[in-house]
């Protein structure tokens, strides 16, 4: 598959994002928490759509050094966009207005007491993206071609749970629920179906 950064591409993740059909987390003792999908242009020459996904900085109290897309708790009184915008800007430097906003996905429940709503935001300029460093050690661009690779995510069991645990293959690196779960459904979004997440399992390490 290839996913040129496009009006073309634009358009058709509006669509899809405008008609799918969501589903919240209602059980009310979980935190809300946003994260943002930032489509970008990938910066290898290719013309491909990617989007941006960080490594978060040693120093973090929370998952330090792990993969992660920008975003975190929601503040009082804040919509789930104004959180995942807010945190774009703290994170990466980059103020997108609300137009800018595509859709919104599933929550994803997490074991550490997160109802994690990802949203799909478009930027079509990055160069004013400047990582925080007391957040951010690093910011990667990932191609949406290459997450649809025959390898790119694996499932599997384990002896703690009956769910199934999620694998997201991104270079020579593996990611895991929840960030993982996120990103395949929205992988699953950008190849026009519709499969839900909120079941696949984090590993022992996340439960926490």
């Amino acid at each position: 598959m290839s996913f040129p950064f496009s009006d073309a591409l634009r358009t058709t993740l509006s669509a899809r994002c405008r008609d799918f059909p969501r589903i919240a987390y209602e059980g009310g003792d979980l935190k809300p928490a946003a994260v943002a999908i930032t489509l970008v242009q990938t910066d290898d020459g290719s013309g491909q759509a990617a989007f941006l996904l960080t490594r978060r900085a040693a120093r973090m109290r929370a998952h330090a050094g792990q993969w992660a897309l920008p975003g975190g708790r929601c503040d009082p009184g804040e919509t789930l966009e104004q959180a995942a915008l807010r945190e774009l800007e703290e994170e990466l430097g980059l103020s997108l207005p609300p137009q800018n906003i595509l859709g919104v996905l599933d929550d994803y429940p997490t074991r550490s007491g997160y109802a994690i709503t990802p949203v799909v935001a478009w930027l079509d300029d990055a160069g004013a993206l400047a990582p925080n460093p007391d957040e951010v050690a690093s910011v990667h661009r990932i191609r949406l071609d290459h997450m649809h690779a025959d390898d790119a995510v694996t499932f599997e069991t384990i002896p703690e749970s009956p769910r199934a645990l999620i694998r997201l293959r991104v270079g020579d690196q593996d990611l895991h629920a929840p960030t993982a779960a996120l990103i395949y459904q929205f992988r699953e979004l950008v190849a026009g179906r519709v499969t839900r997440v909120a079941d696949l399992e984090q590993p022992v390490f996340a439960w926490r």
